[in-house]
């Protein structure tokens, strides 16, 4: 009797835990226009906190089945077993970049950036980026997301879509180089992904242009594919004109559009 009792404050546990998780992915729904996300650095305990939020729902998100299996008091259902994860034939190979040093330019509307990507320790992101530099895929496309916390400095390029979001025919993984004290210095180029997805990175990159701490999520950290070898300044002065007015206040637009006016790489 004592163990029934006990399976079934479990079970009612269990519910009451993904009914808050499920509450909070509507909630977070209605306000995130990203799905390609970095995690949000803290500096106070409010950012603490929103960032636990975040990664919760993107790693911990309760699936129907289980939430039903909950709700009966029944043990979690065992898994489908599925392939490891792959990339599709449109995702470049990493052997064509792999052991290679790339370097070029990322020209700016507000200034151009020397830029160097590692195939040798990123071979994966490497192949991707130098493809779609050689498409001219990121001439006219934005900037969309600027982060200026105290700890947490980047500026967000590349999304397709011009919004933030992803392009879920171009998805590919795995996780390379990812710093495995969770800090990225000033200059870092990095791959933007979607939370908890280590075959969620895209075509959307971020320049770090001040030392900053971004905690691993459920699937680890983000792969450093590159530096900035000169003209860090250029992003430095787009942080400093501050964000477009919105719910974060160091989270966001720039105050100043930025554009991409060519990438490019040899």
């Amino acid at each position: 009797m004592a163990a029934s009792s006990r399976s079934a404050r479990d079970a009612k546990r269990r519910v009451q835990q993904m009914e808050a998780k499920r509450e909070l992915r509507k909630e977070q729904d209605k306000r995130r226009k990203r799905d390609n996300v970095i995690a949000v650095g803290a500096g106070t305990a409010a950012l603490v906190v929103a960032l636990v939020l975040q990664l919760t729902v993107f790693s911990a998100n309760p699936s129907e089945d289980e939430y039903a299996a909950a709700q009966a008091g029944l043990s979690t259902p065992s898994a489908t077993p599925s392939a490891s994860p792959s990339n599709a034939e449109n995702i470049p190979k990493p052997e064509t970049a792999a052991g290679q040093i790339f370097t070029g330019e990322l020209k700016l509307n507000s200034g151009t950036l020397g830029v160097e990507l590692d195939g040798a320790k990123a071979p994966q992101a490497a192949a991707v980026f130098k493809s779609l530099a050689d498409q001219n895929f990121y001439a006219g496309l934005n900037c969309h997301r600027l982060t200026t916390a105290e700890t947490f400095g980047v500026l967000q390029c590349g999304s397709k879509s011009g919004d933030g979001s992803s392009d879920p025919s171009y998805t590919w993984g795995p996780l390379e180089n990812t710093p495995p004290d969770n800090m990225y210095p000033a200059g870092t180029i990095a791959v933007a992904r979607s939370g908890g997805n280590a075959y969620g990175n895209g075509t959307q990159f971020f320049i770090v242009y001040k030392d900053t701490v971004i905690p691993a999520d459920a699937a680890g950290g983000y792969s450093v594919v590159g530096k900035v070898t000169s003209g860090l300044e250029v992003v430095s002065n787009i942080a400093a004109a501050g964000l477009k007015p919105g719910d974060n206040a160091t989270d966001g637009a720039p105050a100043e559009p930025v554009t991409i006016d060519s990438f490019s790489l040899k």
